[in-house]
């Protein structure tokens, strides 16, 4: 089941609003029985009703599952500089590739040869 946070930022946008512009006028809480809103003061924007939410549940199902993927990867990849690293090792070992990347390899060549391990 999709988070209320999820389906009422869903509900925003369709309405062309955004999560980020209303926070402050929204609280979402749970006290024990389940998420809900308690306060709703979006100005030209009825509060959303639980069966108008509901609509939003698959909705609020994927783009959870795809932020998931997304901090997986952000938590399992490499650091950055390691990336980039790999990257101009993979063009340095690759003549092709030096030329079709080559403004990226010789920036990143020059600050090698600038300074050397």
């Amino acid at each position: 089941m999709a988070n209320l946070y999820t389906k009422v930022k869903l509900y925003l946008e369709a309405n062309s609003k955004t999560w980020l512009n209303e926070e402050n006028n929204i609280t979402l809480r749970n006290e024990g029985s389940g998420d809900y809103i308690h306060t709703w003061s979006v100005d030209s924007l009825a509060k959303p009703t639980d069966e108008q939410l509901a609509t939003y549940e698959d909705a609020a199902n994927a783009e959870e599952a795809l932020n998931t993927v997304y901090s997986n990867r952000l938590t399992e990849y490499p650091p950055i500089g390691d990336q980039l690293d790999m990257l101009w090792h993979s063009i340095d070992e690759s003549p092709e590739l030096k030329t079709k990347y080559f403004k990226f390899y010789e920036a990143c060549k020059a600050i090698k040869v600038k300074y050397p391990k």
